[in-house]
Order: C-alpha cells, then structure tokens, then sequence
C-alpha cells in the first residue's frame, strides 16, 4: 500500500468508541482539562510510533512489535508482550461489541443485545476471512466516514456558536475554565486522551505491507497530526455549547452538546457513527488478534497449528481464526453478563496493558536503534508521558480498580513467561527458537 493509505488505516483503527463515548468520562473527571491531555497524549503517541515506524523501515518484519521485543531481550520479552498485547485486545473486543449492540438498540429496542452482539460477531469474522486486502479497503471507507463525521460535528457545532439554529440549552461561553478539577483532575483524566489514540500498534503490523517501508514515519506523522487537530477542535466547541459539569460520563460529549438546537437528526447520525466507529476498530482488533496469535505460534510462542496457512492464494489462518472466533463470543458474553461497574474496570485495565506495550515498544527501540541523543531524549519523554498517564488512573476511583487488575493480568503473564523461560533454558539447541540460538 502507499503511505497515505496506511494514514487512512490509522485512522480507522484509531477512532472508535473511545473517543466518541469515552472521552465523556475523562470530561467528568478533570473537565476542559481533557483538552491540554490530548496534547500530551498525542505528544506521547507520535513518539511511540516514531520509534515503531523506524523500527519497520529499518528492519521490515512480520510481527512487528513483538519479534523486535525478542530481538532486543530474548525470547522471553517477545513471548510476554505478544501475550499481553492479546490478551489486551481480547478483553476489549468484547466491550466493543457490547458497546455496539447498545447503539444498535436505540433504533430496535426490543430486540435481545445478545443477538447483535452475534451479528456483529459474524460480520466482523466475514470481514477478516476476506482477507488482508478485504480488511483494508474496509477500513479505508470506515476512516472516510469516521473523519467525515467529525468534520459534520465542527460544521454543525460552529453553526450552532454563531446562532444560526436559535438559543440551546446552555449559552455558549468562552473561553471555558481550564483546570476546574485541579492538577488532580487533569492527571486523572489523561488516560482517557491516551485510550482516543490507541490503535497505532495496528499500523505497525500493517507497515510491513508498504511499498517503502521508509514511508511508514511519514504516514504516521499525517495521522497523529490530522487525529490531535481534529480532537482538539471538536473538543473544544462541544465544551464551548456547554458546561463540562453538565456532561454525563454515560453519554457522548458530542451529542449532549447539541441536545436543545432542535436538530432532531443530530442523535441518529452520531448513533450511525458511534456504530461504524465501533465496528471498525473491532474488526482491527480481530486482524491485531489473528496476526499476533500467528507470530506467536511461527516463533513457537503458541502452539504451531495456530501458525498453519489455507494453501489458496490469500493464505488464510483458518486455525487462528477459530481460536479468534471463540474468544470474540466467549469475550461478548463475558460484557453481557457481568455487571457493568466490573466489566468497566476489566476493559480500563486492558486499555492500560496496551500502555504498557507501549512502553515496552519505547525500551525496544532504544536497544535495537541507532539514538542520537535528541532521539534518546524523545524516547524517554515518551515512556514518561506514558508513565504519567498509568499512574494517573490511582487518583480516581472510576479508573483505580482497572489498575490493579492490569498488574494481576501482568503478573499471571509475568509467571507463565517465568516457567516457559525456565523450560526453553533446558531445551536443546537445536529446539530452540531461531532468534535464540543466534544470540547464544
């Protein structure tokens, strides 16, 4: 692909749920403070990917992430954050898919969530049997529609700051308090930027399809820039129609702000986006899925049938899918039945395991490349801004309990990477891993 179409594949993966609903909870904790987050989150974000994307174009491998981290430390490092990135992207398939059905049921209320939490299910394993050309055009047209539903929501809302829909339910003020909550606040709500921009791990998987593997810095530098700009701005005019303490963490900040202008189509459209948004990154968190779940397997990380191909020409993982398959519907009926306090705190906690990929992407980077000392500065403001933001969450009770269930997550990984080390330190030579058996 070309670098720009890689651009449009970041920014499908990208904007989901998480900004279009999430950024409402981070709104109620630390108000318009949500606003300099999103600059230090996106900061945070262009650094990480810098990193991933020199890696790539240095280095082209499939895998990614996961084969550079056990190219730098051992196999051991490959194994633990192939699994913790899996793991984390299984848990929040299944929010996505409960989030989805929700939507779904302002338009067909009596309809029972389970059963479009199984059509969308379908759908999205259809999109991925395709194949990786099948996904990508996919994602294509969902970043068209994605970016086009932001820029409806600033012309609509610009419309409404000047009066040409008559008086809302607030008056529109400016300029609006900046730290109402306290630096508290404002750290508190940080996860909740970084969460809006998660998805670049996706991009670094699908680099190794560029024509130049060069291209894959520019590509990203386009899709942060376009995401960060286009986040601010329609932040900033929502929190500009109304109060920040008026927006409920269980309702898009969007939507709330245009409630009032009698504009009756505002609730459909968005729930139309909220429902492509949501399908989009499901589906990529599928691809992440499958195509980590076969590196893992190709580097004897998982069990070597899931690394078997179709012998058609689109090579599909079948085995890898199955496996994907079962732990999408047994993740759908794990949001459906538990309470939603518990589930919030399981997915808050695998939004945190994706933080702390991406600090392990960050080390990796300074081990197998070439610093400078401006890049060794840009790559350790990054783990710090990552930093800041995971211990930002102990200092509110909505996000302090997914904390400790990412650590429980990380140890359970932590002692199963301890045995599986001590056992492939036994083995023979030539058992071992390829990579291993170079370093030794």
């Amino acid at each position: 692909m070309q670098w720009w179409q890689l651009s449009l594949m970041g920014v499908a993966c990208t904007i989901g749920t998480g900004y279009f609903l999430g950024t409402g909870v981070g709104i109620s904790i630390g108000g318009p403070a949500i606003i300099p987050a999103f600059i230090i989150a996106a900061i945070g974000t262009f650094v990480v990917f810098d990193v991933l994307a020199r890696m790539t174009a240095t280095d082209p491998k499939e895998g990614s992430f996961c084969v550079y981290a056990a190219e730098a430390f051992g196999r051991w490092a490959g194994f633990s954050s192939g699994w913790v990135y899996l793991s984390s992207e299984l848990l929040i398939m299944g929010s996505q898919m409960a989030a989805l059905s929700l939507f779904t049921r302002l338009w067909f209320p009596g309809v029972p969530i389970w059963i479009f939490a199984a059509v969308y299910g379908v759908l999205g394993i259809g999109v991925i049997l395709i194949g990786t050309k099948g996904f990508e055009r996919a994602e294509h047209l969902f970043a068209v529609l994605k970016l086009a539903a932001i820029v409806a929501f600033l012309l609509i809302a610009i419309s409404a700051l000047i009066g040409w829909f008559g008086d809302g339910k607030y008056a529109p003020k400016w300029p609006v308090p900046i730290f109402p909550t306290g630096l508290r606040g404002a750290w508190s709500c940080l996860i909740y930027a970084f969460y809006s921009f998660g998805g670049i791990e996706i991009m670094g998987l699908m680099a190794l399809r560029l024509k130049n593997a060069k291209d894959a810095p520019k590509a990203g530098r386009l899709m942060i820039g376009l995401l960060a700009f286009l986040y601010m701005a329609s932040l900033l005019l929502a929190l500009s129609l109304t109060p920040w303490h008026a927006i409920s963490a269980n309702e898009s900040p969007f939507v709330f702000s245009l409630k009032g202008y009698g504009i009756a189509f505002v609730p459909h459209l968005f729930n139309a986006v909220f429902i492509i948004a949501g399908f989009s990154t499901m589906i990529a968190s599928l691809f992440a899925v499958t195509t980590i779940l076969v590196t893992l397997a190709k580097n004897k990380n998982a069990p070597p049938l899931f690394a078997k191909l179709s012998k058609n020409k689109k090579k599909t993982p079948y085995c890898a899918i199955g496996v994907t398959t079962f732990a999408l519907f047994g993740s759908i009926l794990l949001a459906l039945l538990m309470p939603d306090k518990i589930y919030e705190y399981i997915t808050t906690a695998a939004g945190l395991m994706l933080l702390y990929n991406w600090m392990f992407i960050l080390v990796t980077s300074n081990k197998l490349l070439t610093q400078t000392v401006w890049g060794r500065i840009k790559c350790w403001t990054g783990i710090s801004l990552v930093l800041l933001a995971v211990i930002g969450t102990l200092f509110h009770h909505k996000s302090r309990p997914g904390f400790f269930i990412s650590l429980s997550f990380l140890a359970l990984i932590f002692c199963v990477t301890w045995i599986m080390n001590r056992k492939w330190k036994k083995d023979k030579p030539d058992r071992m891993n390829p990579q291993e058996r170079t370093r030794s």
